[in-house]
């Protein structure tokens, strides 16, 4: 088992979207989305000036698959963005999948205002076709988790993110994960109120 720790510098529902009984990490950190397999763990932290020392959402990886798939797969229409629905669905994160062999990207948080491609962030996000799914999450959200001071030196991830770790940190990453009675979502995101439609 391997870990990933990065910092969610605004929390929209979008990167990661906690909705639809499912964690889904399917834009933004191409290298985690890319490094990560089956059984990881993933945990996304607050920032230095907002949230530190918090846990915002941790997901245990139960599949992997890539964009054309996630795109196909029934259970996961319901995160095909849709800005004329509920803020949930404004932040759909299903928005890539292919045509001619050509990427088109869904209007949504990740493309201009009006579907206009935003060829930057196509870039970014399809360098690396993976979609991380969780059936196994807890999503805190607006309710973020003070993480106990003597784990807190684990969880400095750096600039982007953060996947070596020592046995004994791993295990400490583990029994943390494990400890969460309650799973799915916990909380609404906390920047829900500025999602744009």
């Amino acid at each position: 088992m391997r870990a990933f720790i990065y910092k969610v510098k605004r929390d929209y529902g979008f990167a990661p979207n906690p909705f639809g009984g499912f964690c889904t990490l399917a834009t933004c950190k191409p290298g985690i989305r890319k490094g990560a397999a089956v059984g990881d763990l993933v945990f996304g932290i607050g920032v230095a000036n907002r949230l530190p020392d918090h846990l915002i959402f941790a997901m245990k990886v139960s599949e992997k698959m890539g964009f054309q798939d996630y795109w196909q797969d029934s259970r996961f229409s319901s995160k095909k963005p849709d800005f004329l629905g509920s803020l949930k669905h404004a932040v759909g994160d299903n928005i890539y999948h292919k045509e001619d062999d050509c990427w088109v990207q869904e209007d949504s948080h990740h493309s201009w205002e009006k579907g206009i491609l935003n060829d930057a962030n196509l870039r970014r996000d399809t360098s690396a076709d993976h979609v991380l799914i969780s059936d196994d999450y807890i999503y805190f959200g607006e309710n973020p988790f003070l993480i106990p001071a003597e784990l807190r030196r684990i969880f400095k991830p750096g600039r982007n993110y953060k996947c070596n770790f020592s046995d004994k940190d791993l295990d400490a990453l583990e029994g943390l994960f494990q400890s969460f009675n309650s799973r799915g979502l916990q909380g609404f995101p906390a920047d829900f109120a500025k999602v744009y439609r």
